[in-house]
């Protein structure tokens, strides 16, 4: 059945430091593609789309403009949170069917959406991409969280948080997936050997950067290590520099496949809450990658979901020694390399891109609106 969704992001535009934004893109273009009507909500000069601006000044343009280009059918409306936004939510959701926040919004746009609801008669779902319901779960209760009538957690454990800690009903287990449209093997040159794609901030991932990315490149010195992110102080690309990585600054996500064609190795280092209470969930990064065909390396996660198939699709490394001589070993076996990452594709594009999250999606609203048996 068409729905009118409404998706409330704190940008689509940009996603300098907003990873998140990456999959939204890909789901709303596949609910739409299904006959749903989406429109897309973001705050005109989100912090986001304001630091892309004032930080990447050369490519800022570009990069927006090339958003524009891939997603033309995106609608996308702007709001200011200030004495307008009451009035503005109104006559915009007057007709919505379901309204999608993500829990990257201020507290008083979430609350005023949710202050509608009873009143226009569409139901508010919760879309949670990140850890702060385990790290900082008061940040949380600013939302008015009984008004909700569900919340899209991008993993299982997250999704006992909200049902057990914070005593959420209709919980859904949501992961990330790959726009596959936009994440896709590219035929290239491999000029690069190893490559990262990751911001370093909030000291959340620090020692594994340096165990299983530093350490490895240092020790490797003939071999050509590639970082790209943002947020790196001045001491952490000093430690890039002095290992020998070619530190490269923002990366559109939109350039990121052609990153990932002209690399033989790509890296992926979960944050620190991702590897122990919140483990089991990959982030976008994963899913992105392997729609690429990398041959994906890991520091250590657990694939608590089972969304991949072991030691088939990816390679978990247990410390830095481990990582530094397994890539050794893949850059000499063009094979091994390439059966990795032709596993990888499969499983995404079998299970686990945008369209079969927006299936999935579909179906949780069907679920939603039948009556509770007695």
């Amino acid at each position: 059945m068409r729905q009118r969704i409404h998706i409330f992001a704190h940008s689509l535009i940009s996603d300098w430091n907003h990873g998140n934004a990456h999959f939204l893109r890909g789901l709303a273009r596949d609910l739409g593609r299904m006959g749903h009507e989406v429109r897309c909500h973001e705050e005109l000069g989100s912090w986001s789309l304001s630091n892309l601006v004032k930080s990447e000044q050369h490519k800022s343009i570009e990069t927006i403009d090339n958003f524009r280009k891939a997603f033309p059918e995106l609608r996308i409306f702007f709001y200011q949170n200030d004495g307008t936004l009451e009035s503005h939510l109104k006559a915009q959701l007057r007709h919505a069917d379901v309204v999608l926040i993500h829990e990257w919004n201020e507290p008083r746009v979430v609350n005023a959406i949710l202050a509608l609801k009873s009143q226009l008669g569409f139901r508010v779902l919760l879309h949670d991409t990140h850890h702060r319901a385990f790290t900082r779960p008061g940040e949380l209760l600013r939302f008015h969280l009984h008004l909700f009538d569900g919340v899209l957690a991008f993993g299982e454990p997250l999704r006992k948080i909200y049902r057990d800690s914070l005593g959420m009903h209709n919980v859904f287990t949501f992961h990330e997936a790959a726009d596959v449209e936009t994440f896709h093997p590219i035929d290239s040159e491999k000029p690069n050997d190893v490559l990262w794609i990751g911001n370093w901030g909030d000291e959340e991932r620090t020692r594994e950067l340096e165990e299983f990315l530093i350490r490895p490149a240092a020790a490797l010195p003939n071999t050509r290590f590639v970082a790209h992110g943002v947020r790196y102080p001045a001491d952490a690309k000093m430690k890039l520099q002095d290992a020998g990585i070619d530190y490269r600054g923002y990366l559109p996500n939109l350039e990121a496949p052609t990153a990932y064609a002209q690399s033989k190795l790509a890296l992926h280092l979960p944050r620190d809450p991702y590897q122990n209470q919140l483990g089991g969930i990959p982030t976008i990064r994963v899913f992105e990658a392997l729609a690429c065909g990398a041959t994906l390396l890991c520091s250590p996660w657990q694939d608590r979901d089972l969304l991949f198939r072991s030691a088939e699709d990816f390679v978990v490394l247990p410390d830095g020694q481990s990582m530094q001589e397994e890539i050794q070993h893949l850059l000499k076996d063009d094979n091994a390399r390439r059966q990795i990452g032709a596993s990888g594709l499969q499983t995404v594009l079998k299970r686990h891109t945008t369209r079969h999250r927006a299936e999935q999606l579909t179906e949780i609203l069907q679920e939603m609106k039948r009556p509770v048996a007695a």
